[in-house]
């Protein structure tokens, strides 16, 4: 049985996950391993510690699906529709830009919920708080260490390009001079985000559940992610989501998030006065938040080594969003299919 391994639970990861399970006919040993704490990436919704059941998405706000993609992807759109994973958004929006023909979805479960489904339907292992350190080549398969290394045949890695790059071991040997400087060419924008979370019952008058911020130097979005989904809950008080600017998230990268937290909440008391004190908060750094430069020689995946199969995924290879993450997806699953 061929041992799979792959590295990031976020969109690309978990869908390959589940792709690779209907799609091969032989059986696998699928494992997903990811760093963080939960599943998610930058699709990442967070909980309240006074309460599990108010959430906020602090990643990815809303689905945004084109007429091209809408053809395209049609299957994915409808299995998460079937299974009301997703529902259209009919909040309003406040400065949302829309092509003709674009359709916006929402998860009333958090945008999470995505990840879990296509997680579930891979039966893989999968292991949190791994960070893959080293990859090497031992007896034909790749050893790849966290604590300690592990044998498989092959592996997909589908993290941030940089952290591709700073992978140790033989991995570093394996990947070409024209493949690194296509790796070393993708770029990403960074920012931060900041989930409130407020008790039950609490009053937050606005008549928009998002609003696109164009005059603050310091926040770009604000999204009371309750009412985003269309969730009234006497039980369960409202949540808060603030994303801030490119230009403050890169100015701020490497100062401490209380600090960072700080500023956003003296932004915020100007664009929302006298907002309630929160119960919880959490700060979230995107350093890597959406790719402003992709590889442009490799479509959707990037093969490092054949024998045994090397592949990296994800936005970095396609671009930021939902799309762009099955397109990615779905040509990492083309080059495997010829290596199980």
């Amino acid at each position: 049985m061929a041992r799979v391994l792959i590295v990031g639970a976020g969109l690309t990861g978990s869908l390959c996950a589940a792709l690779l399970r209907k799609e091969t006919a032989h059986p696998l040993h699928l494992a997903v391993w990811d760093k963080a704490g939960d599943s998610g990436g930058r699709m990442t919704t967070a909980r309240s510690p006074h309460n599990p059941q108010s959430t906020v998405d602090l990643g990815a706000q809303y689905i945004t699906c084109t007429p091209h993609y809408a053809k395209k992807h049609q299957s994915f759109y409808d299995e998460l529709l079937a299974h009301g994973i997703l529902k259209p958004l009919t909040s309003p929006i406040e400065g949302m830009v829309m092509k003709e023909g674009d359709y916006n979805f929402v998860a009333p479960q958090g945008v999470s919920s995505i990840i879990k489904h296509y997680l579930k339907e891979s039966g893989a292992d999968i292991c949190f708080r791994q960070c893959v350190t080293q990859i090497n080549l031992r007896n034909d398969k790749w050893e790849v260490s966290k604590t300690g290394p592990e044998p498989f045949d092959i592996v997909v890695l589908t993290m941030p390009v940089p952290q591709i790059l700073q992978l140790q071991g033989d991995i570093a040997n394996v990947i070409s001079e024209h493949q690194r400087q296509q790796l070393e060419s993708v770029s990403y924008s960074s920012r931060y985000a900041l989930g409130l979370f407020y008790e039950a019952g609490t009053k937050i008058d606005v008549p928009w559940a998002g609003q696109y911020i164009t005059s603050n130097p310091c926040i770009r979005f604000i999204s009371i992610d309750n009412k985003k989904r269309n969730i009234a809950s006497s039980e369960i008080g409202p949540s808060l989501v603030i994303h801030t600017t490119v230009p403050f998230g890169v100015t701020h990268l490497e100062h401490s998030v209380e600090d960072v937290q700080q500023l956003i909440f003296q932004q915020l008391e100007t664009i929302l006065p006298g907002l309630p004190q929160p119960v919880a908060t959490q700060c979230q750094k995107w350093r890597y938040s959406q790719v402003t430069h992709a590889a442009a020689n490799y479509p959707g995946q990037m093969t490092l080594h054949c024998k045994p199969f090397l592949v990296c995924g994800g936005d970095g290879f396609t671009h930021s969003n939902f799309d762009g993450c099955i397109a990615s997806a779905l040509c990492v699953l083309e080059a495997l299919k010829n290596h199980i």
